[in-house]
C-alpha cells in the first residue's frame, strides 16, 4: 500500500538530483510470433554499455521537461515523452504530486536501437524517487518501469540480463570480464514498430532467417572471457527487417568486418550497428578505421557491462 503524502520522507536537501543512465544493446534477440495483444514474445540478452544520457531533476510546483544534445528540438516535451510518463507513473504509485522540472542531456542516439528514450524513462524514475524521498527499491522501480515499456526495467538495473516476455521480465546473468564495442551511429533513425512489422512481413513471405530461439549458447559464451567465442553466437532476429528497410546497412555491417571486427550486427531495431572488438586498443583502432570509411554518421567506442541508472549528484 502506498503511504499517504504527509507520511512520505522529506525531499533531498539539495532540491535537485542528477542521474546517469546507459544505453542498452541486445547480444541475443530472438523474436517470437505476433501475439494477440500486438506484442511479440522475446528472448533477449541485454547488456548496458558506456554511452550515457544524464537526467537532472529539480524540485518544482509543476511538471516540465527540457532537452539538449541528440534529438533536441525534435523530441516531444509532453506526455508523448517517456520521461514525462515516468514522473506521472511514479507519482500515481506513491501518492505524490507529479511535480518535477526535468532537463535531459542526450548523448544516446534517438531511434537508433539503443533504447535512448527508455533510458531517460528509467533515469527519471530513479531521479524522482531520490528527489521525492520515496525510498523505493530497484525492484519496485523496475515493476513501475515495466508498465511503461519493454526495455525500461533493464535500464533501471543495468549489467547483463536475460529478458523474456516482451522483454520486461529481467533476470541478471553472469558475464565474465569486460566486452569492448564499436558503435556505428547511422544518419536518421528507424521506427521500432515499423521494424517489427517488417519482420512479420518477411516471415509471411518466407524470406526471413530462421528465428534465433534459445539464448543458451550466448549465455554460455558470456561465462568465458573470450570475445571470439561471443562473436560466434551474437544474433538479432530484427537485423533482416532493419536491413530490408535500410539496405545501406548491409554495407555498413560489411565495412566493420572488413576492418577486422570480430562480429557485426544491428543493435536492437537499428539502424545503429555494433562491432565486437578484442580489447580496448582494438576497439579504438577499429573506430578510427570506420570513421575514415565514412559509412556511419558518427563512430564511438564503448564497453560493457555497466551499471543501470545511478544517482551521480
Amino acid at each position: 500500500m502506498s503511504l499517504a503524502y504527509e507520511e512520505k520522507p522529506e525531499f533531498v536537501a539539495s532540491g535537485s538530483v542528477r542521474v546517469r543512465v546507459p544505453a542498452k544493446i541486445n547480444l541475443h534477440l530472438g523474436v517470437g510470433p505476433l501475439r494477440d495483444d500486438g506484442y511479440h514474445d522475446l528472448t533477449t540478452v541485454y547488456q548496458a554499455i558506456s554511452l550515457y544520457d544524464d537526467v537532472h531533476a529539480h524540485r518544482s510546483d509543476t511538471l516540465a521537461l527540457t532537452i539538449d544534445g541528440e534529438g533536441a528540438g525534435t523530441l516531444p516535451l509532453d506526455d508523448d515523452n517517456l520521461a514525462v510518463r515516468a514522473v506521472r507513473a511514479l507519482a500515481a504509485h506513491t501518492g505524490l504530486p507529479a511535480h518535477a522540472r526535468l532537463h535531459i542531456t542526450k548523448s544516446i542516439p534517438v531511434a537508433g536501437g539503443l533504447a535512448g528514450g527508455s533510458a531517460d524513462c528509467a533515469a527519471t524514475l530513479v531521479a524522482c524517487d531520490a528527489l521525492w524521498g520515496t525510498g523505493l527499491s530497484r525492484d519496485e522501480l523496475a515493476s513501475i518501469a515495466a508498465t511503461l515499456g519493454s526495455d525500461i526495467p533493464f535500464l533501471v538495473l543495468g549489467g547483463t540480463a536475460l529478458g523474456t516476455g516482451r522483454g520486461e521480465q529481467v533476470n541478471p546473468v553472469l558475464a565474465a570480464g569486460t566486452w569492448h564495442w564499436v558503435v556505428g551511429v547511422a544518419a536518421g533513425g528507424l521506427s521500432t514498430p515499423a521494424v517489427y512489422r517488417e519482420i512479420d512481413r518477411l516471415r509471411e513471405l518466407g524470406t526471413a532467417p530462421t528465428p534465433a530461439g534459445s539464448a543458451d549458447l550466448l549465455l554460455a559464451a558470456l561465462r568465458q572471457p573470450d570475445p571470439e567465442v561471443l562473436a560466434a553466437v551474437l544474433v538479432n532476429d530484427l537485423q533482416a527487417a532493419a536491413v530490408s528497410l535500410r539496405p545501406p546497412l548491409r554495407a555498413t555491417l560489411r565495412a566493420g568486418l572488413d576492418e577486422g571486427a570480430l562480429a557485426a550486427l544491428v543493435s536492437g531495431s537499428g539502424p545503429t550497428c555494433l562491432y565486437l572488438a578484442r580489447d580496448a586498443e582494438h576497439a579504438n583502432a577499429l573506430a578510427a578505421s570506420l570513421t575514415g570509411r565514412g559509412v556511419c554518421r558518427t563512430v564511438r567506442t564503448a564497453h560493457g557491462p555497466v551499471a543501470g541508472a545511478r544517482v551521480t549528484s
